[in-house]
């Protein structure tokens, strides 16, 4: 099944079932193989490319303005795209946006990350929901020369994200100290100068508007990459531990994960709060499972119910995995439901401050209905000191 457009294609996008999509190139040429997944948000492309939870993925915008606002360094959430490509119904136009410091066209490009435009993305998009997520081959070639046969053996050949291990591709290399707070009119990213709460934030692909959120919240945030020991931990003598966001399988980066997380629930009673993978990680420290989803959540509108007060949250989401909320062991509840599908979006143990959710309440990009997480994390901390 072939998908045409025209003028001449210079992009194509191969699945591994051999549905071919023809399209209009932008950014990098070359090839990348990667899982196919969508993102609904409205805004936020930037944010979403550079967010390192998608490593391993290949992104498709479902709303059609994608690079009409440009690019800005202040929205990245990492230093470069981590995204593998980009595909999107329309061509970008030119940016028109006050911040605007680049063209997203230049910046794949200088970037190195691939995209294709041109494509139905509504057909693609209910290929992915019934389906599920697709291996794919996406090439941008400016000749039109494509080997279709050798794209499809590529995505068919490539192994998937079940047992990937890709936190440690995407943390830090060394640990350091974080202090920027939240962006407000007038005075943009300002400086946390009056930290009142020490927290160690393992970074399995931390992205930079949740450790802004923590130093908003009166965190002084120490960042340790994701193979931190309990004794690393631990040395900087922490009020609380944050599990942060990342990609891949999180049964393969529980590993190392969590016999790290394990070890501080054993020894202290230090509140912990994780986000994402992090909430993965937490869970399978407690002794649950997790499941790879058909398609997962990606986009900033999903409403989760929060079970202790009745209230639906308008939520962030970004994950391919999810707790099993049916592996829970006995003293650990389940605090947050997906109201799309019903799945696990939280977790907390019953007799201890320590919790996690699946969605993001950083909200880059998306609604901050959830934002008093970071605030019930202080107040943890704080009764803990007394």
């Amino acid at each position: 099944m072939v998908d045409t457009v025209s003028p001449k294609p210079t992009a194509c996008l191969a699945l591994a079932d051999g549905t071919v999509f023809y399209g209009h190139g932008f950014g990098a040429t070359g090839r990348c193989v990667a899982e196919l997944c969508f993102n609904t948000a409205m805004t936020g492309y930037q944010e979403i490319m550079t967010d390192p939870s998608y490593a391993g993925q290949i992104v498709t915008f479902t709303f059609p303005h994608i690079g009409n606002t440009g690019v800005t360094p202040e929205d990245d959430e990492t230093a470069d795209p981590v995204a593998a490509g980009m595909v999107v119904k329309w061509d970008p136009t030119l940016a028109s946006n006050w911040r605007t410091t680049e063209e997203l066209k230049s910046w794949l490009t200088r970037t190195g990350r691939i995209a294709i435009g041109g494509i139905d993305t509504r057909r693609l998009t209910r290929a992915i929901r019934q389906q599920g997520a697709p291996h794919v081959a996406l090439e941008h070639n400016p000749d039109g020369d494509f080997n279709i046969e050798a794209l499809v053996a590529q995505a068919r050949a490539w192994p998937g994200l079940e047992g990937m291990d890709l936190a440690k591709d995407v943390t830090c290399a060394q640990s350091y100290r974080w202090d920027e707070m939240r962006w407000a009119w007038p005075e943009g990213y300002t400086r946390q100068e009056t930290a009142t709460h020490k927290v160690v934030a393992i970074d399995y692909g931390a992205k930079r508007n949740i450790l802004r959120c923590l130093a908003s919240a009166g965190c002084d945030v120490t960042v340790l990459p994701a193979t931190a020991t309990s004794e690393e931990v631990l040395a900087h003598d922490p009020d609380g531990v944050f599990l942060s966001n990342g990609p891949g399988d999180p049964a393969a980066t529980g590993s190392y994960a969590v016999p790290m997380i394990r070890d501080i629930l054993d020894k202290t009673d230090l509140p912990v709060f994780g986000i994402c993978l992090g909430h993965q990680m937490l869970a399978l420290a407690l002794g649950a499972k997790t499941i790879k989803m058909n398609h997962g959540h990606h986009g900033a509108n999903h409403p989760v119910k929060d079970n202790s007060t009745g209230k639906v949250e308008i939520t962030s989401m970004n994950h391919g995995f999810a707790v099993d909320a049916q592996s829970l062991p006995a003293g650990v509840e389940e605090t947050h439901v997906s109201l799309f599908d019903g799945s696990n979006c939280g977790i907390r143990m019953t007799e201890r401050p320590v919790y996690s959710v699946q969605h993001h309440p950083e909200a880059s990009p998306g609604p901050q209905d959830s934002y008093y997480l970071f605030e019930r994390f202080a107040e943890a901390m704080a009764a803990r000191r007394g």
